[in-house]
């Protein structure tokens, strides 16, 4: 029998054009966004899948569809039949803490085999960055033609990435923010992930912040409206309607709807003018990894996260 990669793909749509491609091999959809919520270091154990159900269930009322996730998981355990694995993640924060937890998942599966990514970002012709499901057929063939293999570096990299943001301290992640690797957008992402800390200032990350500025600037006319321009304001973070859905309803106290438009209110320009840190009202629960959110403030003026004064014991 000849042995066919396994493609590792960042969600359904995407498996389904490799496969209109005619892309020979076994697809494996990976549906996860553990770029928030709280993760474990071993993934998919028993404790990481428990972490993840509870999660979605309370942020977004979401039932986890583990029957999927084993199902897909399994092709993992049949590797004798693979030659390689492509990884096919993009160049936002959203993939890369996907991208760092499915390499770190091959290591503990122990499987030897050559492990390829493709990643999108930067077209020729394009002044915005583009994700895999956004570039043409054509465009999409050359990158898996141009797949960069990845060394034992560059491997070892992203298990250590994964294994910090599994831990309590985020700040070990920036010395990797200028370290050279074969991840071209990791430095943007990890540099992102730190501004969703609050902002030691006005207690704001850089998404809730990006939001208040958007209802100030453009005329919005309805939340839906706002989303959109959330959804296509967001830089390097790659976050999802449901995402964005939540953050712009978490926020509404800083904005009142008056004759069909959205306008900030007095603590909206207070938050926007440093006047005061919001940080305790908008606290939710929220973890990244295995830090909580509201546990750590970033410091622009430290470049790093200090520990909020209530948990700084």
């Amino acid at each position: 029998m000849n042995k066919q990669p396994l493609h590792i793909t960042n969600g359904t749509h995407l498996t389904n054009t490799l496969n209109q491609l005619g892309i020979e091999g076994e697809k494996l959809t990976w549906q996860e966004m553990l770029c928030e919520g709280p993760t474990s270091e071993m993934v998919y154990s028993e404790e990481f899948l428990n972490l993840r159900k509870t999660f979605f269930k309370a942020f977004y009322d979401v039932e986890l569809d583990t029957d999927f996730i084993k199902e897909e998981l399994n092709k993992l355990n049949h590797t004798e039949n693979y030659s390689e694995i492509v990884l096919w993640f993009e160049y936002d924060l959203f993939c890369h803490i996907n991208m760092v937890a499915v390499i770190s998942l091959i290591q503990q599966k122990k499987i030897d085999l050559p492990i390829y990514l493709v990643c999108s970002g930067r077209i020729e012709g394009s002044k915005n960055l583009k994700g895999l499901s956004e570039i043409s057929p054509e465009q999409l063939m050359n990158h898996y033609k141009n797949k960069v293999l990845l060394d034992e570096e560059g491997i070892d990299l992203a298990t250590t990435i994964w294994g910090i943001y599994c831990g309590i301290d985020h700040n070990l992640l920036k010395p990797f923010i200028v370290k050279p690797s074969a991840f071209e957008y990791l430095s943007n992402c990890l540099k992102a992930h730190l501004k969703r800390f609050p902002d030691s200032v006005d207690g704001l990350n850089t998404l809730e912040r990006n939001i208040l500025e958007i209802i100030n600037k453009y005329t919005i006319t309805s939340k839906h409206h706002l989303l959109g321009y959330a959804l296509n304001y967001q830089g390097f973070y790659g976050y999802g309607d449901l995402q964005f859905s939540r953050i712009i309803d978490q926020l509404d106290m800083f904005y009142t709807v008056e004759k069909d438009r959205l306008v900030l209110n007095r603590k909206g320009h207070e938050a926007l003018l440093g006047q005061h840190n919001f940080l305790s009202e908008i606290d939710n629960g929220m973890m990244y990894g295995g830090v909580k959110k509201f546990d750590f403030q970033f410091s622009k003026s430290e470049n790093k996260l200090i520990k909020t004064a209530l948990n700084a014991h």
